[in-house]
């Protein structure tokens, strides 16, 4: 339960974090210490969220730096820290630190220890979540790797997860910054399992600069190349999340179409994703249209009921107001099937967006029922 990255050359870093007014204390000592030129390593614990926990909980986050800074040969301030868990517990951090240590003696560039921070930083996940890509900058192959976390609390802004990102490109700060908050825009931030947000969320990526690319330094092709290949990494992750989410079973992508802005459109597709009775529908494989359109309705965005569209996958099940005949064997099989989409058209303009969500099971009941236990 103690993960821990390393760049003992110094990386650029970037990180995203929560919304929610009542954060971490490794959100605010991570907020601070990712203000340094360069950072050295990143310590992450599971089990217990430091959230809610005062001055002590702030003192222990800083802790966790400054043991880890020692073991590396660093400042405390050239290390970020991330932590998951149960809220309003103080950090034991008798197990803690001799787990820094112990992290640091094991550390590796071998894919097993990459295996095995993933593992690490799981709560109520079933299994751990990595992705990898490549991307030709210049002359220079650039590689781009990811370990996330998250199964339950999940909403939209910065949805609730711990996300660590590596890339040995070389780019600036700024645009790296850019890069993941592209990327996380159009990825965990369109994810929700239950519309909740954490204390903890925090997504990181560090950018060592030895791959020996042509320096990323505005906004140019290499850069258009870099944000797209981590964008798709992040969306790669985003679905094992959504798969592996409390008690789901299948996953679903709501698209918004002729919505006045798309901001509405955001709205409207949110509230699709979230709205319990399609997300109990689609547990049972049922393509039960009407809960899709009443979620539409009840979410205070315009439309034109004359011209209110919906399909399930290619089967339009619902045209300009009104009913229409459909193979409903075929309509529950999408719906039953991994993934679909859901495709909505409020008829009002040229907006639109999109949310990914997943379907809602009594396991997702029962976990959260006696997660603090």
């Amino acid at each position: 339960d103690i993960g821990l990255l390393v760049c003992q050359q110094g990386a650029q870093a970037a990180a995203v974090f929560t919304t929610n007014k009542i954060v971490s204390a490794a959100v605010d000592v991570c907020r601070a210490n990712v203000k340094s030129r360069k950072i050295k390593a990143v310590v992450v614990n599971s089990g217990i969220a430091n959230a809610c926990t005062g001055k002590k909980g702030l003192k222990n986050a800083e802790q966790m730096c400054k043991n880890t800074a020692g073991a590396v040969g660093t400042n405390a301030e050239n290390v970020l820290v991330a932590s998951t868990g149960v809220i309003g517990r103080q950090l034991e951090m008798g197990k803690i630190l001799p787990g820094i240590e112990s992290a640091h003696k094991a550390l590796s560039d071998s894919a097993q220890a990459g295996l095995n921070f993933a593992k690490a930083i799981m709560t109520t996940d079933t299994k751990p979540k990595q992705a990898v890509t490549s991307v030709k900058i210049g002359k220079s192959s650039v590689t781009i790797a990811g370990a996330v976390k998250g199964a339950g609390m999940i909403g939209p802004n910065m949805a609730t997860t711990l996300c660590f990102l590596t890339t040995d490109a070389d780019i600036s700060k700024p645009l790296l910054k850019r890069a993941l908050a592209e990327a996380i825009g159009q990825s965990l931030n369109r994810l929700t399992v239950d519309g909740h947000q954490s204390t903890n969320d925090t997504a990181i990526i560090l950018a060592s600069a030895q791959a020996g690319n042509t320096p990323i330094r505005k906004a140019d092709r290499n850069y258009n190349k870099f944000a797209k290949a981590l964008g798709l990494l992040c969306q790669d992750l985003t679905r094992q999340m959504a798969l592996d989410a409390e008690g789901a079973t299948r996953m679903f992508k709501v698209v918004v179409k002729g919505a006045a802005s798309n901001a509405q459109a955001h709205k409207a597709a949110r509230a699709v994703a979230d709205y319990p009775l399609v997300k109990c529908a689609i547990n049972g494989g049922d393509p039960n249209w009407g809960r899709i359109i009443c979620a539409v309705g009840s979410c205070s965005v315009k439309f034109n009921p004359a011209k209110l569209s919906c399909k399930l996958g290619p089967v339009t099940v619902f045209r300009n107001g009104s009913p229409v005949k459909f193979d409903h064997k075929k309509a529950a099989a999408i719906v039953a099937s991994k993934e679909h989409t859901i495709t909505i058209d409020l008829g009002v303009g040229k907006g639109n967006d999109f949310c990914f969500g997943c379907d809602m099971s009594k396991e997702y009941v029962e976990i959260n029922a006696d997660y603090h236990t």
